[in-house]
């Protein structure tokens, strides 16, 4: 597993102008892919506006953004191989294990503290024309697989607002 510092680096690569991260964690992300439990190593970002995840693979990356106005719980836990956290947001758990790098008490301090609130960062309002792209490109993802319909569906609701 890579250097939470380096990884932390490229991650922050991928977050919006002037969005600043105030706590880290490295560990192994549950997630689904396709309908099959996976695990991806990375870190997840505590920031100004939401929380983020990064993962390096070898031919690219992935990456997760969940805005805390959709968390609605936040637990955390420690047993034998490392600290645990999870979340739901927007009716998906998240949940990152194995945790042992990072600054776990200013995560869980920042999210606790942020969790069901808007982002304080101005949000640029997209065009009708901007939104109907996007959500051609999420169903070009989905028809070649690489997005689930259940996927597809949550991202085309959060371009809808609805």
């Amino acid at each position: 597993m890579a250097n939470i510092k380096k990884l932390v680096a490229l991650a922050s690569q991928h977050l919006q102008p002037g969005e600043q991260v105030h706590a880290s964690v490295m560990g192994a992300y549950e997630t689904k892919i396709m309908g099959q439990d996976t695990l991806r190593n990375g870190v997840f970002l505590a920031t100004d506006r939401r929380v983020f995840f990064y993962g390096k693979r070898m031919f690219g990356y992935n990456s997760e953004s969940f805005p805390y106005s959709s968390i609605s719980s936040f637990d955390a836990g420690k047993g034998m191989l490392g600290k645990s956290l999870s979340f739901f947001a927007s009716g998906n758990k998240v949940t990152m294990k194995w945790i042992k790098t990072g600054d776990f008490q200013g995560f869980m301090d920042k999210v606790q503290s942020s969790v069901g609130k808007k982002s304080a960062a101005p949000e640029v309002a997209a065009s009708k024309d901007d939104v109907a792209d996007q959500i051609k490109k999420l169903a070009d993802l989905r028809d070649s697989g690489i997005l689930t319909e259940e996927e597809f569906s949550i991202k085309k609701k959060q371009l809808l607002g609805i």
